[in-house]
């Protein structure tokens, strides 16, 4: 039986874009290999950075807290709602 493959060696082109091809695909795999591994471990800064508290949320708190009395409550909500105040 003769051997289909014999006497067929691949040229030195061949071995130079093998080469080159496996060079390649390694460093694609270890470059996304990289990334990943830096998106992963990044710390997500929206999730550190409490939100400013509204007028309206420091108005309550200061209700809850007795600081102030509900119609003086009332009173200062209006004002906020009303919108700025203007010289006459």
């Amino acid at each position: 039986m003769a051997m289909f493959w014999y006497g067929h060696d691949v040229s030195g082109w061949g071995w130079f874009a093998m080469s080159a091809g496996m060079i390649l695909f390694w460093a694609l795999f270890i470059t996304l290999a990289v990334l990943l591994f830096r998106a992963l471990n990044q710390p997500h800064e929206h999730t550190h950075t409490p939100a400013a508290p509204t007028p309206e949320d420091i108005l309550r708190e200061r209700l809850a807290r007795g600081e102030i009395d509900e119609e003086e409550y009332r009173r200062r909500s209006a004002a906020l709602h009303a919108g700025p105040l203007t010289k006459t």
